[in-house]
């Protein structure tokens, strides 16, 4: 069974890609009461916030960065239905999103729909390979879908890519990012 301190810890990397995502490059959201959102957001003014987003919303129907975070905070909040259904449309308005393709997919494994949990991991690491904690959490999924072989070997990149994600594997999984080898020094035989 999945830990809630594992899934909440993996909701604030998607509210980090997400902040990354929307301040910089063509992606960049635009100005105006989404910033105010954010804000409100940010600062723990949820109610506040959610109604910021939907008047964006109200004025922009595709923003994807306002249908993302009204699903959030709905995520947050133990709302799966609503935050699904706006992951999902965010989604339909760029279906390369990352970060809604990667809370998606938390919700579809909290629902024990692995074969779409997988899917949607898959998804954004096509897009984003580099996306540490998405390879744990598609490790994790593998590994309960009964593919162990290739749910560690997600892990293993896992813990490459972020050594600290090393301290949520269960007992016995823990991956030595960078083993010791002769040429740094290490005897390899006694002295």
């Amino acid at each position: 069974m999945r830990s809630s301190r594992r899934i909440v810890a993996l909701i604030v990397v998607g509210v980090l890609g997400l902040l990354t995502a929307g301040c910089s490059g063509e992606d960049e959201p635009p100005v105006g009461s989404l910033e105010v959102a954010l804000q409100a957001h940010q600062e723990g003014r949820l109610d506040e916030a959610v109604d910021l987003y939907k008047a964006v919303i109200a004025e922009e129907p595709e923003n994807k960065f306002a249908w993302y975070n009204l699903g959030l905070i709905h995520q947050t909040r133990g709302q799966k239905n609503l935050a699904e259904a706006e992951y999902r449309r965010s989604l339909e308005i760029d279906p390369a999103f990352v970060p809604a393709l990667f809370n998606l997919a938390i919700l579809r494994t909290d629902r024990d729909d692995l074969e779409e949990a997988i899917e949607l991991y898959r998804s954004a690491l096509e897009l984003q390979p580099e996306y540490a904690a998405a390879h744990l959490n598609l490790g994790f999924a593998l590994i309960e879908s009964g593919d162990a072989e290739a749910g560690q070997e997600e892990l293993d990149r896992a813990v490459e890519l972020d050594p600290s994600l090393a301290s949520r594997l269960p007992e016995g999984s823990v991956v030595d990012p960078e083993p010791p080898s002769s040429e740094d020094g290490a005897s390899t035989s006694p002295s």
